[in-house]
């Protein structure tokens, strides 16, 4: 079995076509659960890849289902990846299991969108700007829980970026007024977003601070994720205030928030549009 650290796009994409393999042979919850001799929710749980793929249920399934034997043979060649711990797995210890399930999505993402705001987004952060967050916001914590958190971070921007995907970020310029560690970290915040417009698969917009009130004024941090993998709907992030994150896959809960971010881009300066020299308050990065 995967050891519990969220699961990876692979297993969420067997689960999926567990589910649809399911529904499609016209087999009620119940019915797949008495083939297993287990109970329905234990279904739902392997279809929402809340455990690990085991062999015998998988094939029990597939054979209620009357899967030919051709389609059935490359999911159960890929039950082994599937179950493998994502990269993520050795920092476990300093994540929540929301940030676990983020994760496992955003690894595989061919699109992310993002908004915070008040601070900049984290997935264009500096090491020095996330340690200096990270001492403000976990004060308790030993420093070396603390430089976990940061080079979690770091990784995820490195394989975001060598991956390819996409990263769309937005955020007010109270961001670059809000000081985070002292005018070093802001000064070395400052030229990653000016040169991180320049890369390639990447769009940071900047809202003016005497811009007038737009969609997404009064929204949580908000992230849109799309996988690449067509099984695995889109999902949205919102980060509420009070330490409770809520991840919503409702399409039209998503696709809500999707609309919202689209018009406050729309209005935002157009990208490119660079800050003017040692003023953070107006244009574009």
């Amino acid at each position: 079995m995967r050891p519990r650290s969220g699961p990876t796009v692979e297993h969420r994409v067997l689960a999926a076509r567990l589910r649809i393999l399911r529904e499609r042979a016209g087999v009620t919850l119940q019915a797949a659960a008495v083939a297993l001799g287990a109970h329905p929710a234990t279904v739902r749980r392997i279809e929402r890849a809340e455990t690990g793929l085991d062999a015998h249920q998988v094939r029990v399934l597939l054979e209620r289902y009357g899967v030919p034997a051709a389609e059935a043979e490359p999911i159960m060649a890929g039950l082994a990846a599937a179950n493998l711990p994502g990269w993520w797995h050795r920092w476990r210890d300093t994540m929540e299991p929301w940030q676990m399930e983020v994760i496992g999505i955003e690894s595989s993402a061919r699109l992310v969108r993002t908004w915070h705001p008040a601070l900049v987004p984290e997935l264009l952060r500096t090491p020095a700007y996330e340690a200096a967050l990270c001492h403000t916001l976990y004060p308790d914590e030993p420093p070396a829980r603390r430089e976990r958190r940061v080079e979690l971070l770091m990784e995820r921007q490195r394989r975001l970026r060598e991956s390819g995907a996409v990263l769309w970020a937005l955020c007010p310029a109270a961001a670059l007024h809000t000081r985070v560690g002292g005018p070093a970290v802001m000064s070395g915040q400052r030229v990653l977003l000016e040169e991180a417009a320049q890369r390639r698969h990447l769009t940071v917009q900047v809202v003016p601070l005497d811009f007038p009130p737009h969609p997404m004024s009064g929204v949580p941090a908000l992230h849109l994720l799309r996988a690449a993998a067509p099984e695995i709907g889109d999902r949205a992030v919102l980060e509420i205030p009070g330490s409770r994150v809520d991840i919503i896959d409702e399409p039209g809960v998503v696709m809500d928030y999707r609309i919202r971010l689209d018009r406050a881009c729309a209005g935002a300066p157009h990208p490119g549009t660079p800050l003017p020299a040692g003023d953070a308050s107006a244009g574009n990065l």
